[in-house]
């Protein structure tokens, strides 16, 4: 008897966290949507490019995850623990289309030499990021 309760148990136990995995998934890309979007602020209100810069990269790196294009190990990571990065974590291809159009605007920003053309790239980044956690 107290076998197959286990067994029953450890049924219920594998479905349960099977049909949590894809709940747990989208909550890390909520999570690393929304701390590139906190990053790409701190860039925009950053005083110096060599600030700017550096928050970018940081929300680039929750965008692209340690594999994807654009990451840069040499630069913090705030989303180490969240996932495997948005455009990766992402579950359509709509939202991926998205995430990587605003890691393009990020890596333009990354190259752009002018201290407010760079905070209004990191701007419209914030903005593309935060309208995707409301739709």
């Amino acid at each position: 008897m107290k076998h197959e309760f286990m067994r029953y148990f450890g049924a219920a136990m594998l479905v349960a966290g099977l049909s949590a995995a894809p709940a747990l998934a989208a909550g890390n890309l909520a999570t690393e949507i929304h701390t590139a979007a906190v990053h790409a602020g701190l860039s925009a209100k950053s005083s110096t490019l060599k600030m700017v810069h550096a928050h970018m990269h940081h929300a680039l790196n929750c965008l692209a995850g340690p594999t994807g294009k654009g990451f840069d190990s040499a630069a913090l990571d705030p989303c180490k623990n969240e996932g495997n990065g948005a455009i990766s974590d992402a579950t359509s291809a709509a939202m991926k289309q998205r995430l990587e159009d605003v890691a393009l605007l990020l890596q333009k920003g990354l190259s752009d030499r002018n201290l407010h053309g760079a905070q209004a790239i990191a701007a419209k980044a914030e903005q593309e990021l935060n309208g995707m956690g409301k739709k």
